[in-house]
């Protein structure tokens, strides 16, 4: 292994759709289980393990049965979230992972998140394989020596539902673009894409999965993988233990040592630099670190450093080696690169930069604009932003904050804070506000032409008959406000409401189902009301043809309202509103 010491550990990313069982294969791999403390049971944070050579030989045997000269060092393990967008975990010119694992349910198949991650993938021409997982829910299954045998010795009916689904999933990828064959069937795997069943549940196929990751990664990344002179790495956490604040990392390239300097990329532009005080690398399958004097990628590491103003996590960084002029012009075009903002659109908050190109890269998927992207909690400076977008484009007036606070007493001033710590969810709650908003919007556009209402008269409650009558309604439907010109059960004009009280209150409008009491000026109320049950908005027939074409924005007792005001109409004309 020493004369090998250019080659580096193949990154290997973990993604698939949320549930499919990613970090349940990685717990496989590691043999822990972390699953159970996830926010939603989904990895919601980016963490790397890292798999030496010696774990790869007793995990995987088949390896040295097989005679291969295996020259890799070993793993780093990526961890991502579920959703396709972390899988752009990235560094300059593509993809941080060298291989992805993509993990399918066999029962689920491609799932709209699992195309998009394929759809990165394809992006960045990250090479894959398929971890076909969840065999063991295949009803029937037995598990045998090896995959190959497990599917070999299953009865007919069995094999004929495994045949099935792998047939179904392979159509799938066939749509993307992608030939697939399962493993031990490929003769030229830069032609098809290798399929491993697996059962995360019960191991099964593990040891094969780290086979096949180990072929492609002699065979294909050899160049990919030597090492460089350039230490170049990825900022992926900061985190504060006993008042101490560590930086956790992916170096990816070099080495790096104990006081050497770095250019860290930063939102401003100017590249943050700093000298490493402390170092530290992540032990073997473990998530605990050892101190170091030096380290070589790829591996994860923990910093202290001298200066850390303005520092967020998905930072790169790269040793600063009598080029730093070189490196900052770099910098700055890679982070003009991850963060686009349009001229108009909401606000998007997140904890990290890795998280941020995320929401950002869903946001774009679904044609939702940012005007401004930030990290951290949501703050007054932010409600500002959103605020200007109430007279531009009030769906506009929203702040979305992933994995994030919001400051404490901050007035929201008409404007929509929409915070959550599953990514997916946080998109899914911003679209249906959206639509919400929308519909809302139309309607007061709509009513603007015209209000719908249907007063109760509540004969027990008159407070004065005349100059002007004073009575209590109850309001059966719509919405009543000041200026509003009533009408009877005749069609007969009677006059505008001159105002409205609740709870000895002066209000301008009241909604369905409350009681209040409403001045009308020019009434007798004992003559001209005594005898009269409701009374109704007063509406044109062009308006009534508004309402009717668009009837999915009102009430069901709006809809009867509307209905009835029709049909008071039509003692006069027929075909009124016809």
């Amino acid at each position: 292994m020493t004369s090998e010491a250019k080659i580096r550990q193949p990154i290997i990313t973990v993604a698939g759709h949320v549930d499919h069982g990613k970090t349940s294969i990685l717990d496989c791999f590691r043999g822990t289980c972390v699953q159970g403390g996830e926010a939603g049971g989904i990895t919601q944070k980016i963490s790397f393990t890292k798999y030496p050579f010696e774990q790869i030989k007793k995990a995987c045997p088949i390896v040295e049965t097989s005679g291969i000269d295996l020259k890799i060092p070993g793993f780093l393990f990526i961890d991502t979230p579920g959703h396709a967008a972390f899988t752009n975990l990235r560094k300059r010119g593509g993809s941080l992972a060298d291989i992805a694992i993509l993990v399918v349910d066999i029962k689920e198949g491609i799932k709209p998140q699992t195309a998009e991650v394929i759809s990165i993938l394809k992006t960045n021409k990250t090479p894959f394989v398929i971890a076909l997982n969840k065999v063991d829910t295949i009803s029937g299954w037995t598990k045998k020596g090896s995959v190959r045998e497990s599917i070999e010795s299953l009865s007919t009916h069995v094999r004929q539902e495994f045949d099935t689904s792998l047939l179904t999933f392979q159509g799938a990828l066939q749509s993307h673009g992608f030939e697939s064959a399962l493993f031990y069937e490929i003769s030229d795997f830069t032609k098809e894409i290798a399929i491993v069943p697996t059962s995360a549940r019960t191991g099964q196929g593990i040891p094969e999965l780290l086979f096949v990751l180990c072929g492609l990664s002699q065979k294909f990344l050899t160049k990919k993988i030597t090492l460089s002179e350039e230490a170049k790495g990825v900022i992926l956490e900061i985190k504060k233990e006993k008042a101490i604040e560590h930086i956790e990392a992916i170096l990816y390239d070099g080495q790096l040592k104990e006081g050497d300097e770095l250019a860290i990329g930063t939102l401003d532009g100017e590249p943050l630099v700093t000298k490493i005080r402390s170092l530290e690398e992540i032990l073997p399958l473990s998530t605990k670190y050892k101190t170091k004097q030096e380290v070589t990628a790829a591996t994860g590491i923990r910093i202290r450093i001298t200066n850390k103003e303005g520092l967020l996590p998905g930072m790169p960084f790269q040793k600063i080696r009598d080029n730093y002029d070189e490196l900052s012009a770099l910098l700055k075009e890679e982070m003009q690169d991850l963060i686009k903002t349009s001229k108009h659109g909401i606000i998007a908050k997140a904890d990290s930069l890795g998280s941020l190109e995320a929401l950002l890269t869903l946001l774009e998927q679904s044609n939702i604009q940012v005007v401004k992207a930030g990290i951290g909690p949501v703050n007054k400076r932010d409600i500002i932003s959103a605020k200007a977008n109430l007279d531009i484009n009030p769906l506009d007036a929203v702040i979305i904050g992933f994995n994030v606070e919001t400051e404490d007493d901050l007035s929201s001033d008409n404007v929509k804070i929409i915070t959550e710590k599953v990514v997916y969810k946080l998109i899914d709650n911003l679209e249906l506000w959206r639509k919400e908003k929308a519909s809302e919007i139309e309607r007061e556009r709509l009513l603007g032409l015209a209000t719908i209402c249907k007063l109760e008269i509540l004969h027990n409650y008159l407070f004065r008959n005349l100059n002007p009558a004073i009575f209590g309604v109850r309001i059966s439907a719509g919405k009543l406000k000041t200026q509003l010109q009533l009408i009877n059960e005749d069609d007969e004009s009677v006059a505008r409401v001159k105002s409205i009280q609740a709870d000895k209150s002066s209000v301008n409008e009241a909604l369905e189902g409350t009681e209040v009491a409403i001045s009308l000026p020019g009434v007798n109320f004992e003559r001209r009301l005594g005898d009269k049950k409701y009374l109704y908005s007063q509406i044109s027939e062009s308006q009534f043809k508004a309402f009717k074409k668009n009837k999915d924005l009102l009430s069901s007792a709006e809809l009867k309202t509307l209905q009835e005001i029709a049909d008071i109409k039509r003692k006069k004309k027929e075909d009124w509103g016809i």
